[in-house]
């Protein structure tokens, strides 16, 4: 599907600028959600996903939630209920997602409007240090549009519901999107079924790692963190801006579409602590999953190693959705952090094998440091020593 070269043109909220810009809160859900759909679809209906998709995913996800509990040890349930598949539409995805994402965008949005509250030199609100006059009018729907832009973009390549790893609230099902397999397979040539049992995997591992509650409640911990810690820069806001007119539709539309507009100004210096320890955490979770996909995998999909190679490349190649949403919630992982999580998992197994790794996830003390991930003996020692 080909990228549309202006992706605001035509939605239809910019029919009643009125009504969007009178919508109460921090942001605006309703354009968040028309954004995304818009975006996810190119503004066109969407088929139904075939029944039969489902039965097929569901007797893999069996098969990958068999193999996964085995070689981890871990529960894939993280609801008490019994994992399920749940095969989605592009548009379907989007709205799923915008939903899992809100919390830790609702975070963004509150800090944005509490920041420089206890500045006694100014004592106007951070809407109108944003954008002046037009700050109460627009804060909320900039953030909604740029959240709708950002899972809008994510959803034309989204495999499942982890290509971010981004905890999600506690339930039992997974989302796969059929009409990307199917392009992606058709890409590079790769066998329909086996990239599905290859996705089901990663999906179930993800989750049985993510469903860990202290590692759910380290990373979102981390994250809420990370985005609370954006600051306030009204000169650059105001020079993106510009003198726009509010009931200009196409002035609109070409600055709230351009994620620069709310990172380029806001991003700190002060974030970086707190990126580094998300960096940790990520890293170690994707070598290890990394790892139980390559214990698992081989034996179970004839074309494992295409597949793979054909994914992991993939991972480090940014969409434009992919780096909006990796620079606002501090997932930003490229080849080196990757690598980084892959030399740790090789370094415990080498020294402590299968057993010393099943150890990695039993509590928030056995979670690795920032030191500790550039030297897996430093961790081995340090989980050893009695409490």
């Amino acid at each position: 599907m080909s990228e549309p070269g202006n992706p605001f043109e035509g939605l239809p909220m910019f029919g009643d600028l009125a009504r969007m810009f009178s919508r109460q809160g921090p942001v605006n859900w309703d354009v968040a959600r028309q954004t995304a759909s818009w975006l996810a679809t190119d503004g066109q209906p969407e088929p139904n996903v075939d029944p039969l998709e489902r039965i097929r995913l569901e007797e893999l996800v069996r098969v990958a939630d068999l193999h996964v509990s085995a070689v981890t040890g871990l529960s894939t349930s993280i609801a008490g209920g019994i994992l399920s598949i749940l095969p989605v539409s592009r548009g379907d995805w989007a709205l799923h997602s915008l939903e899992a994402y809100r919390p830790f965008l609702e975070r963004l949005a509150t800090s944005l409007s509490t920041a420089g509250d206890d500045d006694e030199d100014d004592p106007a609100d951070v809407a109108a240090k944003l954008m002046g006059d037009l700050g109460k009018m627009l804060g909320p729907v900039l953030l909604g549009m740029q959240s709708g832009f950002m899972l809008g973009h994510l959803s034309r390549r989204a495999l499942g519901q982890y290509d971010l790893p981004l905890p999600r609230r506690p339930a039992d099902q997974l989302l796969i999107v059929p009409a990307n397999l199917d392009a992606f397979a058709e890409e590079w040539s790769l066998a329909g079924d086996d990239l599905r049992l290859w996705i089901c995997l990663q999906e179930v591992t993800l989750h049985a790692v993510l469903g860990r509650p202290h590692v759910r409640a380290r990373l979102a911990d981390l994250i809420n963190e990370y985005v609370s810690r954006f600051e306030v820069d009204p000169e650059a806001l105001e020079m993106s801006l510009g003198n726009i007119d509010p009931t200009d539709a196409a002035g609109l539309q070409k600055v709230l579409g351009n994620p620069e507009t709310l990172l380029g100004a806001m991003r700190s210096p002060g974030q970086q602590e707190t990126l580094t320890r998300i960096e940790t955490l990520t890293a170690v979770i994707s070598g290890y999953v990394d790892h139980v996909m390559d214990t698992t995998g081989r034996g179970l999909i004839g074309s494992y190693g295409q597949i793979t190679e054909a994914l992991r490349r993939r991972r480090v190649e940014a969409s434009d959705g992919d780096r909006f949403a990796a620079r606002l919630l501090g997932l930003e992982l490229g080849r080196g952090q990757y690598e980084r999580g892959a030399n740790f998992i090789r370094g415990v197994v080498e020294r402590a094998g299968d057993d010393g790794l099943a150890r990695l996830w039993i509590t928030e003390r056995e979670l690795p440091t920032t030191a500790e991930v550039d030297a897996p003996g430093l961790w081995l020692a340090r989980i050893d020593l009695p409490d």
